[in-house]
This record gives structure tokens, sequence and C-alpha cells, in this order.
């Protein structure tokens, strides 16, 4: 499985001839934006920053799209959505939680998560998770102290902070290391890991480098 990261909250996840795009985002969100051709797209909420499915196109795939809570299966891959509403006082549309299993590694992506807390049932039904992604940028997600704090929680192997920069000043990615013990920040360009390579770890904190190669 090779995981790739494209800032905000889209991921690709490739694994053999299958590609998963998470959250693609479009034109206007950045000076560039993602496009590839996607099996299927995962839309945790319905603006711009997140639902660019249109640009998930290329050749002879044309994705399936997702964009809310339900159960699915899709080319025998078994996909969970739950729907967070958002905090009191807080507007725009509600987030979706995604939860998968792929190469027999279960991945679960907060998307644009702004709640700090998760109800009760949707814990109970991620269960044990692999590798979390998690929104640690500025704008419209919940704290980065929060998100270390929600991330850990839910005891993964790897976390995966989602933070759009490499700078190691940057105040969200500064304070969720920070809230996580971490004294220095490690990048890696992509992310190629197998079942086996999850062994020992222990909600260990991997960054991947947002780009568009």
């Amino acid at each position: 499985m090779v995981l790739t990261y494209y800032g905000k909250a889209c991921v690709k996840v490739t694994q053999g001839d299958t590609t998963i795009a998470f959250n693609p985002f479009g034109k206007g969100v950045g000076d560039r934006y993602p496009r590839f051709g996607a099996d299927i797209v995962l839309v945790s909420r319905k603006s711009s920053e997140y639902n660019a499915s249109e640009n998930m196109s290329a050749g002879e795939k044309m994705p399936f799209v997702i964009d809310g809570p339900g159960e699915y299966e899709v080319g025998g891959i078994f996909i969970k959505g739950y729907g967070v509403p958002n905090p009191e006082n807080v507007s725009g549309p509600h987030n979706t939680i995604y939860s998968l299993v792929i190469d027999d590694i279960k991945l679960c992506h907060l998307g644009g998560l702004q709640s700090s807390t998760l109800p009760p049932d949707t814990l109970e039904q991620l269960g044990e998770i692999d590798i979390v992604f998690v929104p640690v940028w500025k704008g419209d997600v919940l704290p980065p102290a929060d998100a270390y704090k929600l991330a850990a929680s839910l005891e993964p192997k790897l976390v995966i902070p989602l933070a759009n920069g490499e700078d190691e000043k940057d105040a969200p990615l500064a304070t969720f290391m920070k809230e996580a013990g971490e004294s220095k920040n490690e990048w890696v360009d992509k992310l190629t890991l197998k079942r086996k390579d999850l062994e020992g770890k222990e909600g260990d904190i991997i960054l991947i480098s947002p780009g568009l190669s």
C-alpha cells in the first residue's frame, strides 16, 4: 500500500490496481490541485475543499463517489461512513468519518472534523484502527491539541497528521507535536507499508509531505 498526501484532507491510497481518494479539493482552494484517476472517492464534507470528484477521472478510471454516512461495498472493499454533527454554534456542512480495510490494514480518515469528541456509538463501531488520518491545519477543523488527544484515544498503530506545510514552526502542527511529546518533525514524501510493518507500532506519528507529484 502506498499513501500520498496532497494537502488539506486529500489523501491517495494505492494498492495494486486500486486507487482510493479521500477528499480531493478543486481549483480555487490552492494554487494547484490534485488530478489523478481513482476508483473510489470518499467525501467528508460537501464543499469545494473536499468534494472535487470531477478531477478524479483519468483513462479508464471513473470513480464511485461516496459523500455521506452509510455502509458501502465497492470492488470488494467494505467502507463505513459515520456522520458527526458540528459542535454547537459551528455552521457549515457536517462531517463524515470513513473507515475501510484494504490489504488487511484498517484505515480511518477523520475528514474535516470539528468536534473534539465522537459519539459513543461511533467509537464502538470504529473498533480497532491501524492508521488514522487527522486534520491539523489552520481553519475550520478541531484545535490541534484536541486533534492529537482524539487520535490517540482511538489507539491506532500509526497517526498521520494532515498538515498543509512542512514548517516546523507552523502553529497547528507545532502544537500537535508538543501535545504528542515529539520534539522533532521528520517527513517522508510517500508512505509505503504492508501489514507486517505495523507490528510493534503504538500510536507512532508519521508526517507525509504534501505535494502534487
